[in-house]
């Protein structure tokens, strides 16, 4: 067992969203996404792996298949490897994702930024 605080990897930069995983089991990532306001993760997928995204704090806008929904805190929501997807935090306060991405398709996946 292996126990960690999902507040540990909330931490925000002023320059850029940050990345910061909690866990990477097998073909398994577990990471929570920062945003400042304004900040955007962009479009993108995740070709053979399953993305589970959960808004744990803030609200924003996110767009799957080009298709832009608001997406707030306590929203969770699924989106297959082959679905292009990104994020922006619409609002005046900080935003925090966390994430799960299974079957994780390649090492570069699991970088922090």
């Amino acid at each position: 067992m292996e126990k960690k605080t999902v507040a540990e990897a909330i931490q925000y930069h002023e320059e850029h969203f940050t990345k910061r995983v909690l866990f990477q089991k097998g073909d398994s990532l577990v990471f929570v996404l920062n945003f400042m306001p304004g900040q955007q993760l962009p479009v993108h997928k995740h070709p053979g792996a399953e993305v589970y995204l959960l808004a744990l704090k803030g609200k924003g806008s996110i767009q799957v298949n080009e298709v832009d929904y608001a997406f707030v805190e306590g929203d969770i929501l699924h989106i297959a490897g082959d679905e292009s997807f990104a994020y922006t935090n619409t609002s005046d306060q900080p935003a925090s994702l966390h994430v799960v991405l299974s079957k994780t398709p390649a090492p570069m996946y699991a970088k922090e930024i």
